[in-house]
């Protein structure tokens, strides 16, 4: 892949970060690094305002054609978008999982009333959504999922329970994978559903996180009731745009997320040279190791993105999930290990944590949600090795 950037790309990226630099002042001046993982609780009404103020800008759904509201940008420049964003310390959006998850989904499998129906709310950043995929029998092993949804009338009735579903408490809709055929299994008779979340029939409970905070969920559907027309693609091809879905998770964000993990980086090793660790050879070494990390993560994203041609990707999404993943966890250790003794007891009460606990004590989730390690490997050998499947107890 040529890495070079062109003379309108360079141009691109000084109207971004000029941009940024105007607009994260003022009013949205207190906004820099607020929100993100273990953090979600942050000034969340000011970052909504803030993601409206992109949208009024022009700066949301980047890569979406123009007849749906986007730019019609092209990889590169998405990618310098969400580096510069990274950069600039801008906050935590609240709108990710519209605009980069089922936006995508819709404008590839959507039909053109749900297009139209739900595309400009989310440019807008005026309907939030959440995802309604994990269960408690049914998590990094999605084709288990059990909550069922039955058509009466031209009415989806949907019963069940999902989990670890970020910011369903904040969300208006929910995209939720049921099975929709009695008696099928695994892959076959699953529906992608588009499901209010506003209604009698949907009740939500937030998890506390060992952060202290609720960015997850359980979500019970008990009668949830949607119409018949809001399926994504035919009943019974769930699974397909399920997978797409994650496809689409996994794109050209990622490259301002590696940015932040840069940043966490450098907030490391400076507290290391501030306490004396740095000079521990072995402290040393893990930090090198970890800017090699950092840069083989860097390179292979955008390996594959521009492989992928459209800032979606495939069963190869699974490498990068597993080197960011593990990649995180292990920062957050060695925060730890830097920080020594300090870092066992809380900064105040009840519970506040400073910035390398919050890292640690969410990381360790990094190898479990979205797909945890095992999954991702039993993937990258079966779907992008070739290797012999798995034989099923």
């Amino acid at each position: 892949m040529d890495l070079t950037y062109s003379a309108q790309d360079d141009a691109f990226r000084g109207e971004v970060r000029d941009w940024l630099e105007d607009s994260l002042s003022g009013d949205f001046a207190g906004l820099r690094g607020r929100g993100g993982p273990g953090r979600e609780h942050e000034a969340y009404e000011e970052r909504l305002a803030w993601d409206r103020h992109l949208a009024a800008s022009g700066w949301t759904c980047l890569g979406w054609p123009p007849e749906h509201g986007g730019r019609g940008l092209g990889l590169l420049q998405q990618v310098i978008f969400h580096e510069e964003y990274a950069k600039a310390d801008a906050p935590a959006r609240v709108n990710h999982l519209g605009e980069e998850l089922l936006g995508p989904t819709l404008i590839a499998f959507g039909t053109q009333e749900q297009r139209d129906r739900f595309l400009p709310r989310i440019v807008a950043v005026e309907e939030l959504w959440c995802q309604g995929y994990s269960e408690p029998g049914a998590g990094s092993d999605l084709a288990s999922v059990s909550t069922r949804a039955r058509l009466e009338d031209d009415t989806w009735v949907i019963d069940g329970q999902k989990v670890w579903t970020s910011l369903a408490h904040l969300s208006d809709w929910c995209f939720v994978l049921a099975r929709t055929e009695p008696g099928s299994t695994r892959h076959a008779g699953l529906s992608y559903l588009l499901v209010p979340m506003d209604q009698d029939g949907v009740e939500v409970r937030p998890i506390e996180q060992l952060t202290g905070t609720s960015e997850f969920n359980e979500v019970f559907f008990d009668g949830a009731r949607t119409e018949a027309s809001l399926v994504v693609g035919e009943p019974g091809d769930g699974w397909k745009v399920a997978m797409a879905t994650l496809g689409f998770e996994r794109g050209v964000s990622t490259i301002g997320q590696q940015i932040g993990f840069a940043r966490e980086l450098d907030a490391v090793v400076e507290l290391a040279r501030r306490n004396g660790a740095i000079e521990d050879p072995a402290i040393q070494d893990r930090v090198t190791r970890a800017h090699m990390g950092l840069e083989v993560m860097r390179l292979n994203a955008l390996r594959t993105l521009a492989g992928s041609g459209t800032g979606s990707q495939g069963p190869e999404a699974s490498i990068a999930k597993l080197l960011w993943g593990s990649w995180h966890r292990g920062l957050g250790e060695l925060a730890m290990e830097v920080a020594g003794g300090p870092s066992l007891t809380a900064q105040g009460p009840p519970y506040d944590l400073d910035p390398f606990q919050r890292l640690f004590l969410f990381s360790r989730a990094d190898t479990l949600y979205g797909g945890s390690n095992e999954i991702q490997r039993t993937i990258i050998s079966e779907r992008v090795l070739g290797l012999p499947r798995e034989q099923k107890a």
